[in-house]
């Protein structure tokens, strides 16, 4: 199996199509970059600007490309002996327009009796023998129109098929519903609460046949090296799909776009070299924060884990209780207790679908893998007893039929658990805890605040040993927060006191009657400031809406949403606000930097495969997405890297550089992991560790460095022989206060290899 010594993400649409990152790829080698790592390229619903709602799956998608554009992408890397990995997404398929010679097509016109209606996870019993298909508006039913003579029915830009034979809508294989009935009745599989993304049952051979057949062509032709696969745990077999897939890609490199929760590992039955790096990205964050910061940086009270419980609750209670409700159909007729296998009296279904809408609330990872995480599940049973002791009886009724592997509800059950967690945590918890948002990431806790050294090193050793292949990420395109922007927010743990009183003043100038939620958009400005207004109103109503505790996407606060966007545009009209925020900046910028460059090196560095998201070789101070998903100016980039145009963060560039550079070359320095011991009055102010040839050396809490008088006497323990810095070219001095006196970060080689 060939495996990457580094990744560089590119995102495909229809304006940066794979004839554009052919072009780009001579710059990526020269970056050092090993394999050039693709969005999803299978064809995807008109207009996709990220690729997750494929439409086929026998073709590249002809708008980022095509068939040609692949060929001439897996072409220029062949040419500059890089890899290719391709992001690929089998859980679900895009049906927000329905579009003729699909499988939806098929099945809307056809009903069960399509060939393809076994191939999406459908309950025609309970949808009447229909497909619910919730998109009518309030009062809108009247905008319905039947076409007989085009054998179509029409609803403003939706067109579906009429059934062979018929004319009427009642005759359908669909019900055009109000949108409101999504959430309790939709009858089908979906993608977290996205109706428009149906789930398939690539667990059916068939299925898995048809949906992978280009894949398939992309390894038989030897165009792609490797597979990224995109949210697992919504299969009803993961480990079954990844043995498939080994099977179908030779034992290809494959990664899991997997969510771990602190103290959770990945199954090591898996056919996969690891996660896609979130879990690593968590600790490198977690080591560069300040673990005692002097003044709360939110509201006194407020408990992550209380506040998570609400949150999901609400989800299974609301966008999913239509899950919830599958899953209760879906039990036996009878049900008996484990512990005296007898038959109990079966509580009714309203006590059931309360029961499980707690155990899945109460699931403390996303999912499990039965019988690999029982543990997990008797977890969430003895967490619902304590929270919900009234609904005893029926969880002693469902105990038995849960941790059964063959039981169909206990299947759909660990497929929806990690829905539940999605949206409950990262789609909502993330955008009201605001503690210290840089902490509110994809695949971390955020009341896990701050990670010692010491805690690091272990982490970091385990990973080398269990997991090398693995990827190491900075930026995603999912995460909340740029590398940059994280890093820049993370410097006010080390100045609360600071972050309190310019927070307070911001709401005396521009009041939001939620603290906390002033809290999470003023560190959200600081961290991208100075940014466009358009960006920062685009970000404050992501975030309230996806709060949802006072305004929602479905039905919006006009009052409360005004406040907060007043807010933001009283950082550009209102001169007092803008001095405020830059004068936060001033405190931030100097320290952030030092934090991002010692994040990227640790990340470059750390054992695994370290991603370069698109772009972010140079400062990458993003939100969430789309802002995340920016155009890149490789021009810039290209010229900064050869030297022939300046920017301020052309460090972060050679750092970047360096580094892959170094792993390409020399894999060998690559190859362990020892800390390094440091000693003096500034020893807890750095992270150093050997990997067996190459040396990290980076800064952390730069803000108590400083206040504390600098490194002074500090020192490093080298190994022997005669070290370089690759960033600068000096010999390495084994005092902290030289080796670190031009960057933050040292990267160390032997002078041989220099």
């Amino acid at each position: 199996m060939r495996t990457p010594a580094s990744t560089y993400r590119l995102q495909l649409t229809s304006s940066f199509t794979l004839f554009d990152a052919a072009e780009v790829v001579p710059y990526l080698a020269d970056l050092g970059v090993d394999w050039v790592y693709l969005s999803p390229i299978l064809e995807a619903e008109e207009g996709s600007e990220h690729g997750y709602d494929v439409l086929r799956h026998d073709r590249v998608d002809p708008a980022r490309g095509g068939a040609e554009g692949l060929a001439a992408l897996s072409a220029a890397a062949r040419e500059h002996s890089l890899g290719v990995l391709v992001d690929i997404v089998p859980n679900h398929v895009g049906v927000a327009s329905p579009v003729p010679g699909t499988w939806w097509w098929d099945v809307l016109q056809n009903g069960a009796s399509s060939r393809y209606a076994s191939w999406f996870d459908i309950d025609w019993e309970a949808g009447g023998g229909k497909v619910l298909w919730p998109v009518v508006g309030d009062d809108d039913a009247g905008s319905i129109e039947v076409d007989t003579a085009e054998g179509v029915v029409r609803y403003h830009d939706f067109t579906l098929p009429l059934a062979p034979g018929t004319s009427t809508l009642e005759e359908q294989h669909y019900e055009l519903a109000s949108w409101r009935r999504a959430d309790s009745d939709l009858n089908y599989r979906r993608f977290f609460t996205v109706k428009e993304l149906a789930g398939i049952r690539v667990e059916l051979p068939e299925v898995f046949d048809a949906s992978h057949v280009e894949i398939g062509r992309w390894f038989d032709e030897g165009l792609v090296d490797g597979l990224r696969v995109d949210h697992p745990d919504g299969l009803r077999d993961p480990g079954d799909y990844l043995d498939r897939l080994a099977g179908l890609t030779g034992g290809a490199y494959v990664l899991v776009e997997k969510i771990l929760e602190p103290g959770e590992e990945l199954p090591t039955s898996w056919a996969t070299a690891g996660t896609t790096g979130y879990d690593a990205m968590a600790l490198v964050d977690r080591v560069l924060t300040d673990p005692a910061p002097g003044l709360p940086l939110l509201p006194e009270g407020v408990d992550f884990h209380e506040m998570v419980h609400g949150t999901k609750r609400a989800v299974t209670d609301h966008g999913l209780r239509a899950e919830v409700r599958r899953i209760v159909r879906e039990l036996p007729a009878s049900m008996s207790t484990p512990a005296v296998e007898e038959v109990v009296e079966q509580p009714s279904r309203n006590q059931l679908e309360d029961a499980v809408a707690e155990l899945l609330t109460c699931f403390p990872v996303y999912r499990s893998y039965l019988p690999q995480g029982r543990e997990h599940l008797d977890e969430a049973f003895t967490a619902a007893r304590a929270s919900r002791p009234d609904l005893g009886p029926a969880y002693d009724a469902l105990e038995g039929v849960l941790s059964d592997p063959e039981q169909p509800a206990a299947r759909r059950f660990q497929q929806t658990s990690g829905m539940v967690m999605a949206k409950g945590v990262e789609d909502c918890a993330f955008y009201r805890y605001a503690r210290l948002t840089s902490l509110n990431e994809v695949g971390g806790d955020p009341s896990v605040f701050s990670v010692p050294v010491a805690g690091f090193h272990e982490a970091m050793a385990t990973r080398q040993r269990e997991w090398p292949a693995a990827m190491t990420a900075g930026t995603t395109h999912d995460t909340k927060r740029g590398e940059d922007t994280r890093a820049r927010i993370a410097v006010l743990a080390e100045l609360p006191e600071v972050w309190a009183t310019h927070l307070a003043r911001l709401q005396e100038l521009a009041p939001i009657s939620d603290p906390a939620f002033a809290s999470l958009l003023w560190q959200a400005v600081l961290g991208v400031w100075p940014a466009s207004r358009e960006r920062l109103h685009g970000y404050a109503e992501k975030a309230m809406r996806e709060a949802g505790d006072h305004t929602t996407w479905t039905d919006p606060d006009e009052e409360f949403e005004a406040q907060v966007h007043r807010a933001v545009d009283a950082a550009y009209d209102v001169p007092e606000v803008a001095a405020e925020l830059d004068a936060l900046l001033a405190r931030v910028a100097e320290p952030g930097w030092s934090n991002a460059l010692s994040a990227k090196l640790l990340s470059l560095l750390a054992p695994g495969v370290p991603d370069v998201y698109q772009g972010s070789e140079l400062w990458e101070l993003n939100l969430v997405d789309p802002d995340n998903r920016a155009p890149v100016d490789f021009d810039l980039r290209r010229a900064v890297l050869a030297g022939t145009a300046q920017d301020p963060a052309a460090i972060k560039l050679h750092l970047v550089g360096s580094a892959l550079r170094l792993r390409r070359a020399r894999p060998e320095l690559f190859s362990s992991y020892t800390p390094l011991e440091v000693s003096g009055h500034a020893a807890e102010h750095v992270v150093a560790f050997d990997r067996g040839g190459a040396i990290a050396v980076a800064t952390r809490l730069p803000v108590g460095l400083a206040a504390s008088g600098g490194w002074r006497d500090t020192s490093l323990t080298l190994p022997k022989g005669e070290w370089v810095d690759a960033l600068t070219g000096r010999p390495a001095s084994t005092s902290l206060a030289e080796l670190l006196s031009r960057h933050p970060v040292a990267l160390l080689v032997p002078a041989s290899a220099s």
